[in-house]
């Protein structure tokens, strides 16, 4: 499965002093991440503003163990964690029903002058795949949107989310597995 947008990192990353050029560049990823995992907006605004403002915070602290990009990742999964497990927050987020802007996400991918049965077709398969992932465990729904909407591979989800490499690629099977079947018929 091809990733649905991705921002590559680049060959040399910002220095963290230049953090208005760190928030230009890896703004998007988080953003996207954060709202393909809450799957509301606003919450999604949160979580990018706050995993910056940490990470302008910390600035001082990062190691360069691993790439700013992935150093962000990590931040921002803590921060999809937290919000999840906050109750307050899961009982409004029951109460509402609030569904993601399909238009919106089958919209980011790329044109290549697609007929309009084609863009159909396109959203329809966005919309499967969105309801799919959503109905996935938190680790095999973060790993998975790692995976295909930022493009990172193993060892950069492996170090934004804590887990081994061996339990990363066991979420990503499982959670590819899970999506074909729930798909079934759709290519």
């Amino acid at each position: 499965m091809a990733p649905l947008a991705t921002v590559a990192d680049p060959v040399e990353s910002p220095h963290l002093e230049d953090f208005d050029e760190v928030v230009r560049l890896y703004w998007p990823r988080v953003f996207r991440f954060a709202l393909a995992s809450l799957r509301d907006h606003d919450a999604a605004e949160s979580v990018a503003q706050d995993c910056f403002l940490r990470a302008h915070n910390a600035r001082q602290a990062f190691r360069g163990e691993c790439s700013v990009s992935t150093w962000l990742m990590q931040i921002a999964v803590n921060l999809v964690r937290d919000y999840g497990r906050n109750r307050r927050i899961q009982f409004w987020k029951r109460t509402r029903t609030s569904a993601p802007d399909l238009d919106a996400v089958s919209r980011s991918i790329a044109d290549r002058g697609v007929s309009p049965e084609g863009r159909a077709q396109v959203k329809e398969q966005v919309e499967a795949v969105w309801r799919a992932t959503g109905r996935l465990s938190e680790k095999q729904r973060t790993v998975f949107l790692l995976r295909f909407v930022e493009d990172m591979d193993l060892l950069e989800i492996a170090a934004a989310t804590g887990m081994k490499e061996g339990t990363v690629k066991t979420h990503l099977f499982r959670a590819t597995e899970t999506i074909r079947q729930r798909l079934g018929g759709i290519t």
